[in-house]
């Protein structure tokens, strides 16, 4: 089960020029930068509402994020949805025939599992997937009591 959005990456070829948009223009609170060297990007987390905007700027050219953006220019590079359980979702795109480009979750930031469906498969839009650590899934649900 698909929980909520978690976030909307957008690629830029350099973070500190894009947050003069994002964040002093359109006024989107900048919660914190990191680098996520796995990936071969810097990421700014801007907070709104119970998702994110993520501005990723590829400081590895190697990496997938600097070869979408040589190919495709500056812009949305992928949608992020939170869910319940990744691999029954991943058992249920399998079976449905949809292209993947994680048969199987992987361990991402913050000990997230996460897979990405191909944009073949959603009909041009790369789509991310996570779960979050068992842990996380009961702190969430304490702060945010139905």
């Amino acid at each position: 089960m698909i929980k909520k959005i978690s976030h909307i990456a957008i690629v830029v070829p350099e973070l500190t020029a894009a947050m003069d948009f994002w964040v002093h223009t359109l006024g989107l609170p900048l919660d914190h930068v990191e680098a996520v060297t796995e990936q071969g990007v810097d990421v700014a987390f801007l907070p709104v509402g119970d998702s994110d905007v993520e501005l990723l700027q590829p400081v590895d050219e190697a990496s997938g994020v600097a070869r979408y953006m040589q190919k495709r220019g500056p812009g949305m590079h992928h949608i992020c949805f939170e869910v319940e359980d990744i691999g029954q979702l991943i058992d249920r795109l399998k079976t449905a025939g949809v292209q993947l480009i994680n048969e199987a979750p992987t361990i991402g930031p913050g000990g997230k599992k996460i897979a990405f469906i191909h944009p073949k498969g959603t009909g041009g839009v790369l789509v991310e997937l996570y779960e979050l650590p068992g842990e996380e899934v009961g702190k969430k649900e304490a702060e945010n009591p139905i």
